[in-house]
């Protein structure tokens, strides 16, 4: 759980207390590694709470829309409000990596509105990152046939069939999206993802200019990062690929890909091998 405002700034008077009574070369060193601590906890509590206002707003969004509605033309508002603040919490368990807490939060919200197809495609791609994947192509397959249009729905699809090994089927679902979607989420991990197709079928060059538009269209989509190092190296431009991962390791400081980018840059320094296959 992160800190509340009130503890942190305790904490802050704190070590200036301490730095006060003792100025010792020794005390200040460890006054120092308290305060990077404290900086650490202190972003962490503003991510959170960053997180925490833009859900509070969405759902203030969706409850005055249901509001808005008469009673008699909506008579399962009740239930879809409910659904809502499930999926809501579906969504911010997926973010955080909790894949199994997400799909238990969006099964409840399906439980109350079994058509709700934002719960549907956010249950499959939950799944899916659990290594569910067939369980999640059951779930997916039943939004489309729903909604044909769903990116997300759809883009996750295409997921499930690279790592099945299925790209003909991966390059097609992908390049839909891209072609009819608006949600610019979607389209960030089609591109994403087709990437990754030719990057898997050893088409590196192809790989590339889909990884910088992935890139583009979200810079800290580190796991991008990533994989364009990897394209990079694997295409013989090695000054590109180590760039990539320096910058992957540099913004991903807590991320499980930033540390992964920063362990791709030792194993070429020790003359490794990078892989590949990704890892994904």
């Amino acid at each position: 759980m992160s800190d509340g405002i009130e503890t942190l700034r305790a904490e802050f008077e704190r070590i200036v207390a301490t730095t006060e009574r003792d100025s010792t070369d020794a005390n200040r060193h460890a006054i120092l590694r308290e305060l990077v601590a404290l900086y650490r906890r202190a972003e962490q509590s503003s991510v959170v709470i960053g997180v925490l206002q833009a859900e509070v707003r969405e759902f203030g969004t969706k409850l005055r829309a249901v509001d808005r509605e008469p009673a008699a033309a909506n008579p399962t508002r009740g239930d879809r409000l409910a659904a809502s603040t499930h999926v809501e919490r579906g969504w911010h368990l997926i973010s955080l990596g909790d894949y199994s807490g997400a799909a238990a939060a969006l099964e409840r919200a399906l439980a109350v509105a079994p058509d709700d197809n934002e719960a549907g495609a956010l249950l499959g791609w939950a799944q899916m990152l659990g290594g569910q994947l067939d369980e999640a192509m059951t779930t997916l397959q039943g939004v489309l046939v729903r909604d044909a249009s769903n990116a997300l729905a759809r883009v996750n699809v295409g997921f499930i069939c690279l790592r099945k090994h299925i790209f003909g089927e991966a390059i097609e679902h992908l390049s839909r999206v891209i072609r009819e979607s608006t949600d610019r989420r979607s389209i960030l991990y089609a591109h994403y993802y087709l990437g990754m197709v030719y990057l898997e079928r050893d088409m590196c060059d192809d790989a590339i200019p889909f990884l910088r538009t992935a890139l583009d269209l979200g810079p800290n989509l580190v796991e991008a990062r990533y994989e364009l190092g990897r394209a990079y190296w694997l295409a013989g431009r090695r000054d590109e690929a180590v760039t990539a991962w320096q910058v992957g390791a540099a913004g991903g400081t807590y991320s499980p890909w930033g540390a992964r980018c920063r362990e791709m840059l030792t194993l070429i320094e020790a003359g490794g091998e990078v892989p590949r296959q990704s890892s994904v």
